[in-house]
């Protein structure tokens, strides 16, 4: 009898109301930010912010903009629509002397871009991303010397997705947008 008497007594049962209360609430709390932090990312993960490769200006506010300390926008190269050539104008400034390797030939300041010999007169180009600093020198040389195959990107492993892209909002060709992922790495159109 005393057994029972302790079951039903105002105390004991106020304890486990509010013990009771207290586990449903921080399970609900739990399960409502599971379900909140899921919807988030998956927004996060169907948007990424681009470059439309046809509107970029090569301005170089990519690689004074960007909030990363190297900037998140590197040189991306399209090999099918690459002629290999010997002189490259992404690879080689404007009225070079000589073709060679020297510092003052070469477009790119960092020495991103790397050339293979293949046969004559045809080089593989290959860009370092790790020295790539998103300038837009070799695209802009590309696309007034030569066929466009190299072009500005975003690179998504090394980019924040800030809510608001620093870059976006100086872009004065509007390059930079919010795109779905689907349309990730858009290329130049080589029709």
């Amino acid at each position: 009898m005393k057994k029972e008497k302790r079951l039903h007594s105002p105390m004991e049962r106020r304890e486990f109301l509010r013990t009771c209360g207290s586990l449903i609430a921080g399970g609900s709390l739990v399960g409502l930010g599971g379900v909140l932090g899921s919807k988030a990312s998956a927004v996060e993960g169907e948007m990424m912010w681009q470059i439309d490769p046809e509107r970029c200006l090569q301005c170089g506010r990519c690689e004074t903009e960007c909030v990363m300390r190297v900037s998140a926008v590197k040189c991306f190269h399209a090999n099918q629509v690459c002629g290999y050539c010997d002189l490259c104008g992404g690879y080689y400034r404007e009225g070079v002397k000589e073709l060679n390797t020297a510092a003052e030939n070469m477009m790119c300041p960092t020495g991103a871009i790397k050339r293979h010999f293949i046969e004559e007169p045809y080089f593989e180009y290959t860009i370092d991303e790790a020295l790539c600093t998103g300038c837009g020198k070799c695209v802009k040389g590309c696309s007034s010397f030569g066929n466009g195959s190299l072009f500005l990107q975003i690179q998504q492993e090394l980019c924040l997705q800030c809510n608001e892209c620093a870059i976006a909002k100086v872009c004065v060709s509007g390059a930079i947008q919010r795109v779905p992922v689907g349309t990730a790495y858009k290329l130049k159109d080589h029709a």
